[in-house]
């Protein structure tokens, strides 16, 4: 276990506390395919963890279509994501657990994701968990989001927390390169049908599911205690 002194743990959202990836690539697969494309979930895949006007403008720079309104777009897909999240979303399994072992810990928690606010509202409200975190950044008004670092940055900054003692968890390669290019400590949970590609090697740690974590986090702070007797 690396000489990390962790203070806080930075959440991704989709995909690590609840499962809405696959909601997210139904709406994209839908609203694109409505407009000529093709798409299927393999091609959606692949841009997991992008912020959804990047998600249009990837798919539109590959096979342009005529009347292209990336706002319009991206808003007719989250509005489905989030209509998805209010009738059926469900937390991942261990998410309550890890969040209060976060905080009998003494950690700082924070949520660093792509998603836009309506969406942030939406997962919050539906699962009851908005008690639990310090900071909540959003890269939706950002000049880049994942895998830029900034995202993790700003909420590495909002919970006065230097970006070096943040544990980051993330299911998605890139958010994986984001909190790696913020200098941070990662977990990578990987979904199932991905998780036996060697990419997510970059990661610290990788895991199977959230009952994983506090173990980890446990490593480390013993690992703290250690080094400042």
């Amino acid at each position: 276990m690396a000489n990390i002194n962790v203070k806080a743990v930075i959440f991704d959202m989709d995909g690590v506390l609840i499962d809405s990836e696959p909601a997210w690539q139904t709406a994209e697969i839908a609203v694109l395919n409505r407009l000529g494309l093709k798409l299927t979930f393999e091609d959606v895949e692949s841009t997991t963890g992008y912020r959804i006007d990047q998600v249009v403008d990837y798919w539109h720079q590959r096979f342009p279509w005529t009347n292209y309104n990336n706002a319009e777009t991206a808003s007719h897909i989250i509005a489905a994501v989030a209509e998805h999240i209010r009738l059926n979303g469900e937390p991942m399994a261990g998410v309550i657990d890890t969040l209060k072992d976060c905080r009998q810990k003494g950690l700082k928690v924070g949520l660093a994701t792509s998603s836009p606010s309506l969406i942030i509202e939406a997962v919050l409200t539906k699962l009851g968990i908005s008690e639990y975190f310090d900071a909540i950044c959003s890269a939706e008004h950002l000049a880049l989001g994942k895998p830029h670092p900034e995202v993790y940055l700003n909420c590495a900054k909002k919970l006065a927390v230097d970006a070096v003692n943040c544990l980051a968890i993330e299911d998605s390669f890139n958010g994986l390169i984001a909190a790696r290019a913020a200098n941070m400590q990662t977990i990578a949970i990987p979904a199932p049908q991905v998780a036996q590609q060697t990419k997510w090697i970059i990661g610290h740690h990788q895991i199977s599911h959230l009952s994983a974590v506090a173990p980890i986090l446990s490593a480390y702070l013993q690992e703290n205690t250690k080094h400042t007797q």
